[in-house]
């Protein structure tokens, strides 16, 4: 472990999401377990542990009074919270196939960290008034769908290759670049907007982003290490990469993503005094953007982030089938 990783996972001094996953450039070997109980759980978590957010951060009355708004969170955190609860079943197949014990330290801390992510999102819709003792049956319920259409392909997908092929570098890479880093850009928007208008809601996305920065950038070197040791493993990676990205391509994913953006419109629009000149990314205002808008801006994003991430493992020529056009 060393000390060039530590700001990364502090609250105040920790990039967001975007300039941290396409600037830093850590490790499983610096990101090992000593460093998760050091730096993340008594470090990033401390005072947030339990709800994702400090005490004194508030959930506002309206956000718990039905609405647009309070069920575009409800239906954002919900589907995250399952989305959270697949990665963490998953990762255990990453943990058990992990060829040396950094890599497996690694994979224990983020299968946490998911497990987390998924607790700390239910936990919130009953911040907002969700009944606890129904919670876990009203989400399965509601995203019934969503994960019948979109989350089983990504799983079926990732532990086809992680678990049934035993490959690795080619689960990292499905997860790292083809199911993180594509999902990505939506936490840091979804972190942009709801800060003002739930700074409850906002420290959450941001404790998970700091996590996610983690995840992608590890997973990357894992994988630029891994083609620097076995340099004919590239055909291979650039044909999980191209699968994974059709994959994704052919999901729903944007009628649900759509659907809540507008329900989120709706309920911006309600409370435009508490939202104000609050720009959403820099000289735009959230109030002026639309849902097509926003969506277009986490796609571009997610081009970006790739782009830069693929250069920095030395494979250059993926960033077309990341990018839609492989």
């Amino acid at each position: 472990m060393t000390d060039a990783a530590t700001p990364a996972a502090d609250w105040d001094t920790a990039p967001g999401l975007l300039d941290g996953a396409k600037t830093l450039d850590l490790t499983a070997a610096q990101c090992d377990l000593a460093y998760w109980l050091r730096h993340v759980a008594q470090g990033t978590l401390r005072g947030r542990a339990v709800t994702g957010h400090a005490d004194d951060a508030p959930v506002p009355a309206y956000m718990k009074e039905p609405g647009p708004l309070r069920e575009a969170l409800t239906l954002e955190l919900g589907f995250r919270s399952v989305a959270e609860e697949m990665a963490t079943r998953a990762l255990g197949h990453y943990v058990a196939n992990a060829p040396g014990i950094a890599e497996l330290e690694f994979y224990a801390t983020q299968l946490l960290d998911e497990a987390r992510h998924a607790r700390v999102f239910r936990e919130h819709l009953v911040e907002l008034g969700h009944p606890a003792r129904t919670l876990m049956r009203d989400i399965d319920e509601m995203a019934a769908d969503y994960r019948t259409r979109v989350l089983r392909p990504i799983e079926d997908y990732c532990l086809e290759v992680v678990r049934d092929r035993a490959d690795f570098a080619g689960g990292v890479a499905v997860f790292t670049l083809i199911v993180e880093g594509v999902l990505a850009p939506a936490a840091e928007l979804s972190e942009r907007k709801w800060d003002p208008l739930d700074p409850a809601a906002g420290e959450i996305a941001r404790g998970a982003a700091i996590d996610e920065i983690r995840h992608l950038t590890v997973g990357s070197s894992i994988l630029r290490d891994h083609l620097a040791a076995h340099p004919g493993y590239r055909p291979r990676l650039l044909d999980i990469l191209r699968e994974g990205r059709k994959l994704w391509d052919e999901l729903p994913d944007a009628e649900y993503v759509l659907a809540r953006e507008e329900l989120f419109q709706e309920g911006m629009r309600q409370h435009a005094d508490v939202v104000g000149d609050y720009e959403v990314w820099p000289g735009r205002r959230l109030l002026d953007t639309t849902p097509e808008e926003r969506y277009a801006m986490a796609g571009r994003w997610t081009d970006e982030m790739a782009e830069v991430r693929l250069v920095h493992m030395g494979l250059p020529e993926a960033v077309a089938v990341l990018g839609g056009e492989g």
